[in-house]
C-alpha cells in the first residue's frame, strides 16, 4: 500500500469516529488480506471491507447473512476493486424491520463512503429473505442479485410444509417476525416467490446457485417457483444447479461464473478474457490417429464402427460424426457400423464384439462408449475394467492399425460424484484401460458438468436427460470433432504404424476372448425348449434385435440345463421382462448361487441383460448347471427365463 493511501485510511478512521450512528467501538481486522472495518451501526454489528484500490465506479456487494461463509466470490470481487459490506439483522429474519435497518445502512454507506448507488445483493440460505424483501422495495438501488440456495417461501423453510425438513423453532419466530399465523401464511405475499415480480419488472438480473439434493431449502419449492414467477413477469434469471449437492456447501469452488455474472451487470471492463471453448473440453490425447486418416485420405475407403448403448444406437452424435467424415474426406467410400444396443455396457460389449463388429471386416476407426450403462447396470469395478479391456484388446488384436476413441457420456450420478470431489468409478476404470493401451478418450461427463457449473446451460432445460436433447447431441459431436481435428492436423504420415499389444493385460480375467456360445451346445432337461422365433405375448416393450429370434426358454420351476464350456468366465444373455424369474447356478458341482433376472426396467420392458455368473475361473473345461427356481422377485409376474446367448471368456 502506498504512503498516501495509508495516510488516507488513518484520516478516515478519525472521520468515522465522528460519524453519527457509527458507534464508538471501531477496529480494523484482516479479511483474507484486506482491511476490514468492524463497528456498530444502531447497535448492530457492521463491517466494511476495502479493496486495495477501489474500482472507478465504486461498486460493492452486500452480504445479507452468514458473514465469512464461502467467501470466494467476495475475495474475487475485492481483487477487482469492489467493497464488501454487512450489517447483522439476524433477529429481524428479513422482515419489515430488517428492511428499515437496511434502508438506513444503505443511506449511511452512500453518504459516508460514496459507494455506487446500486448494490450487488448476496443472499445465502435465509439471506434470500433479506435481499428479495429489501430489493423489491428498492429496485432502483439494485445492480443485480446473487442468491445461493435461498429461502424463497417461508412455508418451505422454516415451515417444513413440503419436502423440506423445516425448523419448528425458527418457524415460530418467523411467524412472529412477519406478524402472520399458520392460518394466514397462505395469503401472505411478503416473501421472495411473490415480491420477486417487482425486481423482474424493473429488469434486475438474478443468478441463483443451488444444490439439486437440497433437503433443507428444496429447489423445487423455492428457486424453481421463484424462477417461474420471475420469468413470467419478464425478468432475466439464471439458475446453476449442482447435482448431488445438498444445502451445503454454498457457492462454487471456482466462483468465476458468479463473478462474471456480477461484473457483466456492473463493470464489464473488469472481466477476464473468456476461456476458449476447447479449454472446457476434457480430452485425453494419448496417440496419433493417422492410421485411419491414411485409409480415408489415401486409400479412399474406411470402415467405422460405433459400439455402445442406446446413446450410440439412437440418431444424434453418431450420425453427425458420419456426416462429418463424409464431408472431410470427399470421395471416400465409407461403411458405418451401428453396433449400439440399448442397455448394453462394456461387459456385454466384450462378449458380443466379435459377432457384432469384428465379423463385419477390418475396422479402421472405432468409437466406444459404455460409461452410462456400466454405471446404471450396477457392474462391479472389476467388471468395468475387464469388459473395457476385453473390447480394446480384441480390437487391436484383430487390427493393430485400428484407431480407437473412447467416450464417457454424462448422467446425473457422474455429475454428483464430480461435485462431491469424487472421480466416478466407471470413468476411473475405463481410463485405466485407455491409459494402458494409449487410447484417446473424451470425458464428456466432466465437460458437461463443468459447463453447467460455468452457467453455460442447464441440465433441466437444455441437456434434459442422459439421452441428450439435440442440444446435448451437438455438444457431444463438437467435442468429438475437436479431438479428430486435433489428431488429423499437420502432414500425413507416409505409412500406418502398428500398435503393439502389451505382454500382459491389466487384469488376468479381462474378457479378451469374450464370445457367444451356441444355444444348441446346452443339454436341456425337462421344461427347457428352444423357441425359434420368440416374441412376447404381453404388452411390454422390446428391444430391436431381440425378438423373432431363437431363445432357450423355460417357465417351469425346477427345470435344469447343463452347458460344457472352456474358459475363465461364463454368463447368460437373457431377455429380462415382467415375468423374469430367479435362476440358481452351479459351476463344476459347486454350491448353488442365485441370480435374479428381474431389473428395475423389467416391469414394462423385455430388455437384453447380461448376467455374469462367474468370471474368475481357472482356464480350461467347466460345466455350468442352471436351474429355475419357484421363488421370484416380488415385482415379477412369473418364473420365466429366456436365454439369447451363453457368454464365455
Amino acid at each position: 500500500m502506498k504512503t498516501f493511501e495509508k495516510v488516507f485510511l488513518i484520516l478516515l478512521v478519525a472521520f468515522w469516529c465522528a460519524i453519527p450512528g457509527s458507534g464508538k467501538s471501531q477496529t480494523f481486522t484482516d479479511y483474507h488480506g484486506f482491511k476490514c472495518l468492524e463497528f456498530k451501526f444502531e447497535g448492530h454489528d457492521a463491517k466494511i471491507v476495502f479493496p486495495e484500490k477501489a474500482e472507478e465506479q465504486r461498486h460493492w456487494i452486500w452480504r445479507a447473512r452468514f458473514w465469512g461463509h464461502e467467501p470466494q466470490t467476495e475475495i474475487a470481487l475485492l481483487n477487482k476493486g469492489f467493497h464488501v459490506v454487512y450489517v447483522d439483522a439476524a433477529d429481524y429474519r428479513g422482515n419489515g424491520e430488517a428492511v428499515g435497518l437496511w434502508n438506513r445502512f444503505y443511506g449511511y454507506l452512500i453518504k459516508n463512503y460514496q459507494l455506487n448507488s446500486k448494490a450487488v445483493l448476496e443472499g445465502m440460505s435465509r439471506g434470500g429473505l433479506y435481499i428479495y424483501n429489501w430489493g423489491s422495495e428498492n429496485t432502483g438501488k439494485v445492480a443485480c442479485i446473487y442468491a445461493d440456495a435461498p429461502v424463497c417461501d417461508l412455508r418451505s423453510w422454516p415451515g417444513g410444509k413440503g419436502k423440506g425438513k423445516g425448523a419448528p423453532e425458527e418457524w415460530t419466530e418467523h411467524l412472529k417476525a412477519y406478524n402472520i399465523t399458520e392460518e394466514t401464511v397462505n395469503q401472505f405475499r411478503g416473501m421472495p416467490i411473490y415480491n420477486c415480480v417487482k425486481l423482474a419488472q424493473a429488469h434486475v438480473p438474478v443468478l441463483h446457485v443451488c444444490g439439486a439434493a437440497d433437503d433443507v431449502v428444496p429447489i423445487e419449492e423455492n428457486t424453481y417457483v421463484l424462477e417461474k414467477n420471475f420469468k413470467e413477469a419478464g425478468g432475466d434469471i439464471r439458475v446453476i444447479v449442482k447435482e448431488g449437492i445438498g444445502h451445503h456447501p454454498h457457492s462454487l469452488k471456482d466462483p468465476a461464473p458468479i463473478v462474471r455474472f456480477i461484473l457483466t451487470n456492473t463493470n464489464p471492463s473488469l472481466m477476464d478474457s473468456p476461456l476458449p471453448d476447447e479449454a472446457m473440453m476434457d480430452i485425453n490425447f494419448r496417440s496419433g490417429m493417422d492410421n485411419s486418416r491414411i485409409s480415408f485420405e489415401k486409400n479412399k475407403k474406411g470402415r467405422v464402427a460405433f459400439l455402445g448403448g442406446s446413446i450410440t444406437y439412437n440418431a444424434g452424435w453418431r450420425t453427425m460424426v458420419c456426416d462429418y467424415l463424409e464431408k472431410r474426406f470427399p470421395g471416400t467410400s465409407f461403411e458405418f457400423i451401428n453396433a449400439g444396443i440399448p442397455s448394453m455396457g462394456s461387459a456385454p460389449g466384450a462378449m458380443r464384439f466379435s459377432t457384432d463388429v469384428l465379423s463385419k471386416g477390418q475396422i479402421d476407426l472405432l468409437f466406444m462408449e459404455a460409461a452410462v450403462n456400466d454405471e446404471t447396470n450396477g457392474m462391479t469395478p472389476d467388471h468395468l475394467l475387464r469388459g473395457m479391456e476385453g473390447i480394446i484388446y480384441q480390437g487391436l488384436k484383430s487390427n493393430p492399425f485400428m484407431d480407437i476413441v473412447m467416450m464417457q457420456f454424462v448422467d446425473q450420478g457422474k455429475m454428483a460424484d464430480y461435485n462431491n470431489g469424487i472421480i466416478p468409478v466407471v470413468i476411473e476404470q475405463h481410463e485405466k484401460v485407455a491409459g494402458y493401451y494409449s487410447v484417446n478418450s473424451i470425458n464428456l461427463a466432466k465437460e458437461v458438468n463443468n459447463r453447467i457449473l460455468n452457467g453455460e446451460f442447464t441440465w433441466r432445460d437444455d441437456f434434459r436427460d442422459l439421452h441428450p436433447s439435440p442440444f446435448g447431441q451437438e455438444l457431444y459431436f463438437r467435442t468429438i470433432k475437436s479431438l479428430l481435428e486435433n489428431r488429423w492436423k499437420g502432414p500425413l504420415s507416409a505409412e500406418p504404424v502398428a500398435k503393439i499389444l502389451p505382454a500382459q493385460t491389466l487384469d488376468p480375467y479381462s474378457y479378451i476372448n469374450g464370445h457367444y456360445e451356441r444355444l444348441s451346445n446346452a443339454k436341456m432337461g425337462k421344461g427347457w425348449k428352444i423357441t425359434k422365433n420368440w416374441k412376447p405375448s404381453d404388452q411390454a416393450g422390446t428391444r430391436e434385435g431381440f425378438v423373432n429370434l431363437p431363445v432357450l426358454e423355460t417357465s417351469l420351476p425346477g427345470a435344469v440345463l447343463k452347458l460344457n464350456f472352456n474358459g475363465k468366465a461364463i454368463g447368460v444373455l437373457v431377455t429380462s421382462g415382467p415375468d423374469a424369474g430367479i435362476l440358481e447356478f452351479s459351476i463344476d458341482g459347486s454350491d448353488f448361487k442365485k441370480a435374479d433376472q428381474f431389473t428395475e426396467w423389467s416391469t414394462g420392458l423385455h430388455l437384453p441383460w447380461l448376467i455374469v455368473l462367474d468370471d474368475e475361473l481357472k482356464d480350461g473345461g467347466h460345466q455350468l448347471t442352471l436351474r429355475m427356481l419357484a421363488e421370484k422377485n416380488p415385482k415379477s409376474t412369473g418364473t420365466s427365463c429366456r436365454i439369447h446367448q451363453f457368454a464365455v471368456n
